[in-house]
């Protein structure tokens, strides 16, 4: 069923605080774009990196995948804020009792 409206529009974006890197999500995070989102965490060099998923409204599998592989390349560096549906994918994934997750 239609609900009308337009659909959500996917955005990454990082901004940077000395060696801090915080990457804001919004929208679907899918095969199309996850990649997008994996590569504007890895643009610029960082010591922490806070990946904010808060307005993230779909999460597939692709997108699991680069968040691990961002854990992965910031061990006990990364923090994902992830929104309700993004907290149940991981939960559904087995990864939501990881470090780097920290639910509101």
């Amino acid at each position: 069923m239609d609900q009308g409206g337009a659909p959500p529009v996917f955005s990454a974006s990082a901004e940077t605080d000395g060696d801090h890197l915080r990457v804001v999500v919004t929208g679907e995070v899918d095969m199309a774009t996850a990649d997008t989102m994996l590569q504007t965490a890895l643009r610029e060099p960082a010591t922490r990196v806070t990946l904010d998923l808060r307005a993230v409204t779909f999460f597939d599998s692709a997108a699991i995948h680069a968040v691990v592989r961002l854990a992965g390349h910031y061990p006990d560096a990364l923090r994902v804020l992830p929104s309700r549906q993004v907290s149940r994918v991981l939960e559904i994934a087995g990864l939501g009792e990881q470090g780097w997750l920290h639910p509101a």
